[in-house]
């Protein structure tokens, strides 16, 4: 039995819920990288082990859960290994990311708890976080004193790289920033989930 401390609302909603576009303002001194689409696309194309993929309350407001089990279905096309992970407090109620990902038709053997997934990402090449962020911020295991300081996360900060497909960078529901986002192995890329993931897509084929 998951323990959640009782600071924490059993109704997590992330703040980057990918909902609505949202615009990302360059710093004018920074000097420019990879696209975030192209370095999504390597990470996914050269990922030879798990890819873990992360549903949160946002790929319910963007209504994305139709593009998520595309882009999970592509990539079982191209060889990969690829699970869900799926957190208890992700959504409006308990197993409200399940009821989503079937009514897409996703294979149920695909979908993982969160005591069942955790101790996959050390080995996962890449994990994929759609509209998720509370329950992926490792400040929850490494700063107390915060509103979500001592609750089980899925651990996609031990994966090799992250993909983030949320509406921005900012704090979930519990206003905690999550160091996830600054991380180097960590791909930005923000917006609709619809567009970003329909882009992914895309360019997977």
């Amino acid at each position: 039995m998951i323990q959640i401390p009782a600071t924490v609302a059993v109704e997590i909603r992330e703040a980057a819920s990918a909902a609505r576009p949202a615009a990302v303002a360059a710093d004018p001194g920074e000097s420019p990288g990879p696209a975030p689409l192209v370095r999504a696309i390597e990470a996914a194309r050269n990922a030879n082990a798990v890819i873990i993929i992360i549903p949160g309350y946002g790929m319910a407001l963007a209504h994305a859960q139709f593009e998520v089990v595309q882009v999970a279905n592509r990539l079982k096309q191209m060889g990969k290994q690829v699970k869900f992970a799926i957190h208890p407090l992700a959504g409006r109620m308990p197993g409200h990311m399940n009821v989503l990902l079937a009514e897409a038709e996703v294979d149920s053997d695909m979908l993982f708890d969160l005591p069942e997934i955790n101790a996959e990402f050390q080995a996962a090449d890449l994990a994929l976080v759609v509209g998720a962020c509370d329950v992926v911020n490792p400040a929850a295991i490494h700063v107390e004193g915060t509103p979500i300081s001592g609750m089980p996360i899925l651990a996609a900060y031990e994966a090799k790289q992250v993909l983030v497909c949320n509406l921005d960078d900012q704090p979930g529901y519990s206003g905690v920033p999550n160091p996830l986002y600054t991380d180097p192995k960590t791909i930005l890329m923000l917006g609709d989930a619809k567009t970003t993931l329909n882009q992914l897509l895309q360019a997977l084929h």
